[in-house]
């Protein structure tokens, strides 16, 4: 089975930046496409960004396009997110998601992490 651990979460200024970190389990998951979603409280998960499973192609929101950068390293089994210029606003739960599929939806995904907490200060 697999699982997908989220790391790197936390409180930062608005501003300031952060990496997640997303790690996979099973070594069968560097060929799935992974993505990052989030969601704030009471609102529904939204898309963040995605990566192909070569990590020639990427795909961003537009809320964090020129901000947020979305990396892998297959050789690891990991996916990162590093998010620049943070705003109150990015404050959420943020989720890795993994599958073979290349989408925005959360439909998309059948595998997700627990997620990792971010709060932005103003």
């Amino acid at each position: 089975q697999v699982q997908l651990v989220e790391s790197g979460g936390g409180l930062v200024q608005a501003g300031g930046s952060l990496r997640l970190s997303c790690t996979a389990s099973a070594r069968t998951v560097s060929a799935y496409t992974k993505a990052w979603f989030r969601q704030a409280p009471g609102k529904e998960r939204e898309f963040v960004a995605t990566i192909s499973n070569t990590g020639e192609n990427t795909l961003y929101a537009d809320s964090v396009k020129g901000r947020f950068t979305v990396t892998r390293d297959n050789a690891k089994n990991t996916v990162y997110l590093q998010m620049n210029s943070l705003k109150p606003e990015d404050t959420a739960v943020y989720y890795c998601a993994a599958d073979l599929r290349f989408g925005v939806r959360t439909e998309a995904y059948n595998y997700w992490g627990q997620g990792t907490q971010v709060t932005v200060s103003s």
